[in-house]
């Protein structure tokens, strides 16, 4: 086994070692700017992915590298970092050393885990194998390519009522978001693309075990969300789990089988297995118990930040914990380095954004004694009435939204591209038929460069789609 170390062998500036290059992790990174440390950022991918927008990838929206962010970019501005892509395997604790798939040993002075969690089935029988999960750039683009390649397949039929079925699993925002993109994709960009297809045949089902969709926000948001997915044609199954995933077909807790030609799994997240591999107190969700500093119980210098992390605090598995967790972090280094005390978290709740579709959207704000500047000044959260939330409907919020979104992409030519293509798909009046971006549909290749005759090329293209069906 090899030891790998950053830096030259004079270096004895403290070593940092940042796992995971998602929202906590970079974040933890750019609190280190310009510090007296070396920095290692650690990460299986070479880029950062902004999670909250790839359902935009999934139905056409946006380009995949709209929401990827080169993490060795990282570099230009900040020279005491250095960027590995692997893949963490084990931590020992006591000799303060973490080793890699290929075999490498990384020694640090600090070691922070910020890998993030992935999706989880709950056991549920046949959803690994047959539905789609979003949560990679990866499985957002197997999304958009089985979308379109089963429009495809519908195009072809004989009839304009076989269309396609697409269950959603999950009636939060990732689930709202995905059915409202799809309910967009198929009103503005998919009815005159596809005119083989009868518009009823694109249908999309919401399945949520809750009596509500969207329960994070207050009642009077959650109706006018059900209303406006309804209004574009989204049916909405609450109060019933799933039983069972099938190729074809998902089973309900309640005995009900509805046909889904694509089923969607937006729901339910859990760390990585291997987590459980290294020896950190964990809770029964095998997330990795911090103190309030987010210093991991009885280890000092190692930190937990993100959605892997589970503090005394219990955040809520979203970017804004991810964001500012990652830079106390970075902070609490800095203060451990200088010989103080660490700080426990602070979390300042930045309120919470979810869009539906073309001038629909709801946001939760926070009151105006919680406004940014304004949330340090004690007195003012015992004014009535300035500790009430804000809720925001219809443009306001989606404007709002908008903001925050493209305010959140790291680099500039991301935020460009990102609000180009979100302004086709939903700014423009008078753009109302968006154009979709479309990836991998299998080609249609003849066995032979040429065909002696119609009857020979019919024969030879039935042969190449029965050969795709397959």
């Amino acid at each position: 086994m090899t030891t790998s170390q950053t830096g030259t062998p004079s270096d004895n500036r403290p070593h940092v070692v940042v796992v995971g290059g998602g929202f906590a992790g970079i974040h933890t990174v750019k609190a280190l700017a310009g510090a007296p440390v070396r920095v290692t950022l650690v990460d299986r991918r070479v880029y950062n992915t902004f999670q909250p927008l790839l359902y935009q990838v999934a139905t056409g929206g946006l380009n995949p590298g709209d929401v990827t962010h080169f993490l060795r970019a990282l570099r230009f501005k900040q020279h005491n970092v250095d960027v590995v892509h692997e893949h963490l395997m084990e931590i020992d604790t006591d000799a303060r050393r973490i080793t890699l798939l290929n075999g490498e040993d990384l020694s640090y002075d600090y070691l922070v885990l910020a890998n993030g969690v992935t999706t989880t089935y709950f056991g549920t029988p046949g959803a690994k194998e047959y539905a789609f999960s979003m949560y990679s750039r990866s499985q957002a683009i197997k999304i958009r390519d089985t979308l379109f390649t089963r429009l495809e397949k519908a195009a072809q039929s004989p009839t304009r009522h076989d269309g396609l079925r697409v269950v959603i699993v999950g009636g939060g925002p990732t689930g709202v978001e995905m059915a409202g993109s799809l309910a967009e994709l198929r009103e503005q960009g998919l009815m005159p693309a596809y005119p083989e297809i009868d518009g009823e045949a694109f249908s999309i089902t919401v399945v949520q075990r809750g009596k509500d969709v969207l329960k994070p926000f207050t009642p009077k948001l959650r109706e006018y969300a059900s209303r406006q997915l309804q209004h574009r044609g989204v049916e909405l199954l609450l109060g019933a789990g799933v039983a069972k995933v099938l190729p074809d077909a998902v089973e309900l807790t309640d005995g009900r089988r509805l046909r889904s030609d694509l089923t969607i799994w937006a729901t339910g997240v859990a760390p990585h297995e291997e987590v459980t591999d290294w020896s950190l107190p964990l809770d029964k969700g095998n997330r990795i118990r911090t103190g309030a500093d987010l210093q991991v119980e009885g280890l000092p210098g190692v930190f937990a930040a993100g959605d892997v992390a589970v503090s005394p605090q219990d955040l809520p598995q979203l970017a804004q914990p991810a964001i500012q967790g990652g830079t106390h972090v970075g902070r609490q280094i800095l203060r451990l380095i200088a010989g103080e005390p660490t700080e426990a978290f602070e979390y300042y709740d930045k309120g919470q954004l979810a869009i539906i579709g073309r001038r629909s959207a709801i946001g939760e704000l926070p009151g105006i004694a919680h406004l940014p500047v304004l949330h340090a000044i004690p007195f003012l959260r015992k004014v009535p009435g300035l500790n009430r939330v804000v809720e925001l409907t219809a443009y306001p919020a989606w404007w709002v939204w908008l903001f925050v979104h493209i305010g959140s992409l790291l680099g500039a030519r991301n935020r460009i591209t990102t609000m180009a293509g979100l302004a086709v798909r939903y700014g423009f009046r008078f753009n109302r038929k968006p154009v979709p971006i479309v990836g991998d549909v299998p080609a249609i290749r003849p066995q032979r460069a040429v065909p002696h005759s119609k009857a020979e090329a019919k024969a030879e293209a039935d042969a190449e789609r029965a050969d795709a069906e397959a």
